[in-house]
């Protein structure tokens, strides 16, 4: 019998200790669905230039995030999140809210639009798509939100754009107006079961540059 090397001996032993103990498991990112079908809006993610374009032309935006391998901060309770293969956040919906990092800094009058791209990969029974923020002088309560104005409710394998205009938000207005935002929490359907895969959010301009940046002065008393 010819001998062993000591390499041969230290390759046997590794080989029989692996057998002795289960295999690692890796948790790698969860695959992406397909962009398309993507629902018409004057609102467009342009991959090439990365940010987004109102009518072709390009906003600038206070704070974006693209989920490129990371959860970039956003935190849930009870749901599932992970970073999805590509670009996007894949999201399975316990519980609704999502939240944004802390301490955005971001001045509501200058940046009023909220825009939220994802893709529906599960169909669930309701729909909610709030958007609350906290500031300064006030938590996350029901007195203050907004409601997007198109791009709600997609199909299943549909992508879409909320467009949230906080100039003129559905409860509490003109509150982001005249605050500055210190983190949004987005509530994305109000019973468990359905899922995403949100491939960006933006705080931005407003898609009108010609719009007044501050709340409009209050109407003479007659």
């Amino acid at each position: 019998m010819k001998r062993l090397t000591w390499i041969g001996i230290a390759t046997a032993m590794a080989l029989l200790a692996a057998c002795g103990r289960p295999a690692d498991k890796a948790q790698g990112p969860v695959t992406a669905p397909p962009v398309g079908p993507e629902r018409d809006s004057p609102v467009h993610w342009n991959a090439t230039t990365g940010g987004f374009e109102f009518n072709g032309r390009a906003l600038k935006t206070a704070k974006l995030w693209t989920f490129d391998g990371s959860t970039d901060g956003f935190t849930v309770m009870g749901s599932k999140i992970s970073p999805a293969a590509g670009q996007g956040l894949a999201v399975t919906i316990a519980d609704p809210t999502l939240r944004s990092p802390k301490g955005l800094n971001v001045p509501g009058a200058q940046y009023p639009m909220v825009l939220v791209r994802l893709t529906r990969t599960a169909a669930a029974s309701a729909w909610d798509g709030a958007l609350y923020y906290s500031t300064a002088g006030h938590s996350e309560t029901i007195g203050f939100l907004g409601k997007p104005t198109s791009g709600a409710d997609p199909k299943v394998g549909e992508t879409t754009t909320l467009v949230y205009d906080m100039s003129h938000q559905a409860i509490g207005g003109p509150d982001w107006m005249a605050s500055i935002i210190n983190q949004i929490r987005f509530d994305i359907e109000d019973k468990p079961g359905g899922a995403f895969v949100i491939r960006q959010i933006a705080i931005t301009e407003p898609l009108d540059p010609t719009a007044p940046t501050s709340p409009p002065p209050p109407a003479p008393k007659s």
